[in-house]
């Protein structure tokens, strides 16, 4: 019995100690986000800081800023909305498409085409929202802290391209250390007007 369980204990044993060798340190992982996320951003104008007055470039040329410390968000404005802002804990709906960065191909080959996933394009889908700038709901830490971000800057019916990395995504995004570009457009629900 011992001659057939030895080996089979030996084979388990070999076949962990090898795929723990396959898989990556978390800084291997958040070199790989890193090089990513510049890929992309090589393409495009980078501003490395939030304009005067929040007086952004606008439209599909526009530049990406980066909007936070560290590095993890930046921001395109497509179209700054209006001037009604939220305040702290009004809830902010949200229409998206977000892009997993690691399959995201830049150029103008139409057979690269780029598979979404989000509420954007489905008008039946369950509404999206978080409670501005109150992250100890679970409406609003289930998203993270990037996707907020905008709001800080822009009015209701917003349109932005936004980069985050994993550390300011979802929590699924930060433990597997994935950045996504997203396309938002942020929205006033009238049953829950701004003040």
């Amino acid at each position: 019995m011992n001659r057939f369980i030895i080996p089979i204990l030996a084979f388990i044993c070999l076949a962990v100690t090898s795929s723990c060798d396959d898989s990556k340190s978390y800084a291997e992982l958040l070199a790989d986000e890193n090089r990513a996320v510049n890929k992309f951003l090589v393409q495009h104008r980078v501003v490395d800081y939030i304009p005067e007055d929040s007086v952004f470039e606008i439209g599909e040329n526009a530049p990406f800023y980066r909007i936070d410390e560290n590095s993890n968000v930046y921001m395109q404005v497509i179209s700054k909305g209006d001037d009604v802002k939220p305040d702290k804990d009004d809830r902010v709906y949200f229409r998206f498409t977000r892009y997993n960065m690691f399959y995201y191909i830049v150029g103008d080959d139409e057979n690269n085409i780029l598979i979404g996933t989000g509420n954007a394009d489905s008008m039946n889908s369950t509404p999206t929202f978080f409670i501005f700038e109150n992250y100890n709901v679970e409406e609003s830490s289930q998203f993270g802290t990037g996707i907020q971000l905008p709001m800080r800057f822009l009015g209701a019916n917003a349109k932005v391209n936004i980069v985050i990395k994993s550390q300011a995504g979802p929590s699924g995004d930060m433990s597997y250390v994935i950045p996504y570009l997203y396309s938002i457009t942020y929205i006033q629900a009238p049953m829950y007007p701004w003040h």
